[in-house]
């Protein structure tokens, strides 16, 4: 799950990372009274949106006055934004994030995430903040300094003041480091989350360091123990069929070909796109009903796939273990039955049951492709999208 800058700096700032001075606006009128409070000769209004680039995209400017943030805001309120991440459709801006100016001497990249390769946490730092980290780790990974922390232990007080040291900080600076650096892993473990990020994390004139942007996302396994951060999913930054998929505890992807999926198990999902890409065609989303689906749920899974106007075909790649293939089959029927679907269906299901799944296919009278293998049911998957 993901959540807001200005939410994600609440939670850090609950554990002691220092956070510039600023409010939320939904309105113009409420981006001036914020202004007028903060009281300081520039702040900056900043989109709030669920992607990255929000700067490259116009989403952060610096104003000068009350009234100039008034003007600002009221430019990017109610406004698609375009940034690398949000793709051509771009996002549709309903708040902003009125702070403080503050006198940047120096900017620095800081973030926590799970390496599963070691199964353990690791502190990221660099002193190329400011910029796109994927774009630092691609042109200079040795900029990027790793720290590998002990499950159990956690972050040490020797291996935040090496980062602070290996970064450059003047030794004024190395114990506010230390606190800074403690404050986000604190955050990282106490509220599960897969991703901390600030970027920049910056030096003021003033000698302090703080964070000027933060990203916070979250393990949404663990969510059952975090009621309270449940509470802040913004469901207008998802896709819409995103979130009625999540309804019926299906794990669906929007994607930009037009082929849809449906398989059981994200390996298969992976294998799937790969061999429809492989073919020649392109998928529409990734939509993985899970081990144990019901009919039930493969109807709604059916329903949430072709109410994408972009799918001209849809493929069932399902390997029948938990999920049998008569139940599958079942399914499958049920829904196109009751949906009047429109598009081709193929199905390629080994395992479990198998055969009576498929003698449920055969006997629905309804006029289902059966595939003898993966490669065969994405070439016949493709050539009907394009038909």
């Amino acid at each position: 799950m993901k959540i807001h800058e200005y939410q994600a700096k609440q939670i850090l700032s609950r554990h002691g990372v220092a956070i510039p001075r600023g409010e939320l606006a939904t309105t113009p009128d409420q981006a001036r009274s914020v202004a007028e409070r903060l009281g300081t000769h520039v702040v900056v209004v900043k989109a709030q949106i669920h992607a990255g680039g929000r700067g490259k995209g116009g989403g952060v400017k610096v104003a000068k006055s009350p009234e100039d943030a008034e003007r600002i805001a009221g430019g990017i309120l109610g406004k698609k934004l375009v940034t690398p991440q949000t793709g051509a459709e771009g996002r549709l801006v309903r708040k902003v994030l009125v702070e403080e100016g503050l006198d940047i001497r120096r900017e620095l990249y800081l973030g926590l995430l799970i390496d599963r390769v070691a199964a353990a946490p690791v502190f990221m730092a660099s002193a190329a903040g400011g910029m796109e980290i994927e774009e630092v780790a691609k042109e200079k990974p040795e900029a990027i300094l790793r720290e590998r922390l002990t499950p159990g232990f956690g972050l040490q007080p020797y291996q935040a003041r090496k980062l602070a040291f290996a970064l450059g900080l003047a030794p004024e600076l190395v114990n506010q480091a230390v606190k800074l650096f403690s404050g986000l892993y604190k955050a990282f473990v106490e509220t599960d989350a897969s991703l901390v990020e600030i970027n920049p994390c910056i030096v003021t004139g003033d000698g302090r360091l703080v964070a000027l942007d933060a990203k916070m996302n979250f393990d949404d396994n663990a969510l059952y123990r975090h009621p309270e951060l449940a509470e802040l999913r913004d469901l207008d930054e998802e896709a819409p069929l995103e979130v009625e998929a999540s309804k019926y505890k299906l794990n669906y992807i929007k994607l930009d070909g037009n082929v849809g999926c449906m398989v059981n198990g994200a390996g298969l999902a992976m294998a799937t796109m790969d061999i429809i890409k492989l073919s020649g065609g392109n998928p529409a989303n990734f939509l993985d009903v899970g081990g144990g689906a019901s009919a039930e749920q493969v109807k709604n899974a059916f329903r949430i796939l072709t109410s994408d106007p972009t799918v001209r075909a849809v493929l069932i790649n399902i390997f029948g273990g938990i999920l049998r293939c008569d139940v599958l089959a079942t399914g499958v029927v049920n829904a196109a039955r009751e949906l009047d679907l429109k598009v081709p269906i193929v199905v390629r299901m080994e395992g479990t049951n198998v055969e009576r799944g498929r003698e449920i296919l055969q006997e629905s009278g309804l006029n289902f492709t059966v595939a003898e293998g993966m490669k065969d049911g994405a070439e016949k998957a493709v050539r009907l999208a394009t038909a």
